[in-house]
């Protein structure tokens, strides 16, 4: 039986102590609210359904975003992206508290999102809410006596994937309107390799191999190393590169002075309407010209995901119709 006793002129204090589980104690301003709350605990560790609020009551979202912050994100790869994210969640639900934290209230923040920014942001968004409370969780042992609720909100659907294609007439005049010597190597890199535009800026000379043709990436977005083919094209375009004197390149220089952003700044000024005049195309759209292209050279989906680091073959069934039109050709 749970313990209701009066505090002073207001408060009402309850304790319900049972055999398997910690104590549980709180205070209300009236005796219903009192019993009320000792009567939903005490029914749910009969049923052993109960999980302690007590830490999730008093932490707000705040807290464990500025946790998270301080010790997770830090060995996260875009982190930059991330703390944008986190201001807006924090915009949102910073002041509530963890144990206040439902799927409808998700819910409501997602359709009000959809509003100023696209799904995929949205998306992100909530995942990234997701990893918070899945920290606070399975790190430092706050029970959520919802769960999680990020689980049980529908996420708007994703956009349809960009198909613009990038023709060899486009990248030429790219290369030819560019002030940067390197964006032109840093293109035709991409198109060769598919590799992302910031595998290409962190790319070190000491993980390119131009004898055996390759170029190994450590770090990727997947968190999956991968080793990518390269081309004679792309081995050509490397080695425009090279200072005069190999031996002085260092273990750990990059092969790219430029920054992954700066890539991006670049190839926007070449497009410009008084130099190349291109419109509508964005770095990563080169990556899928590459992996067109693989497909387009009759590689295998198997193939193409070891070339570009794919994470699952689904990633890569919006591609499947460049090999039927191939095969259609062959039947004749």
């Amino acid at each position: 039986m749970p313990t209701i006793r009066k505090k002073g002129d207001h408060q009402w204090h309850a304790q319900i102590r049972k055999r398997g589980y910690p104590s549980q104690t709180r205070t209300f301003t009236t005796r219903a609210d009192a019993e009320r709350w000792a009567t939903i605990v005490e029914s749910e560790m009969e049923r052993g359904m109960f999980v302690s609020r007590t830490e999730a009551e008093a932490t707000l979202v705040s807290d464990a975003v500025e946790r998270y912050r301080r010790e997770v994100l830090p060995s996260k790869r875009g982190k930059a992206a991330d703390e944008s994210r986190l201001k807006t969640l924090l915009r949102y639900f910073g002041s509530y508290k963890l144990a206040a934290l439902t799927s409808t209230l998700i819910a409501q923040f997602r359709d009000e999102r959809l509003t100023a920014v696209g799904p995929q942001s949205v998306i992100h968004e909530i995942n990234l809410l997701n990893r918070v409370l899945k920290a606070a969780v399975m790190d430092w042992g706050i029970a959520l006596p919802h769960g999680l609720p990020t689980t049980n909100v529908r996420k708007p659907a994703k956009p349809k994937g960009r198909e613009r294609r990038v023709s060899q007439e486009e990248i030429a005049a790219i290369v030819a309107h560019s002030s940067s010597s390197e964006l032109s190597v840093a293109i035709t890199v991409a198109v060769e390799t598919g590799m992302r535009r910031g595998e290409l800026a962190a790319l070190t000379w000491s993980n390119v191999d131009l004898i055996k043709r390759t170029a190994h990436i450590p770090l990727t977005k997947t968190d999956a190393p991968r080793t990518v083919p390269l081309s004679s094209t792309a081995v050509a375009a490397l080695q425009r590169l090279l200072p005069p004197h190999t031996e002085v390149i260092g273990k750990d220089r990059r092969v790219f002075a430029m920054q992954a952003a700066s890539m991006q700044q670049a190839l926007e000024r070449a497009c410009q309407a008084h130099r190349a005049d291109i419109h509508n195309l964005r770095f990563h759209d080169l990556r899928h010209e590459a992996t067109s292209r693989f497909f387009e050279k009759g590689l295998s989906m198997m193939e193409v995901a070891a070339i570009t680091g794919h994470k699952t073959l689904e990633m890569l069934k919006r591609y499947t119709h460049l090999r039927a039109e191939d095969l259609a050709k062959r039947l004749g």
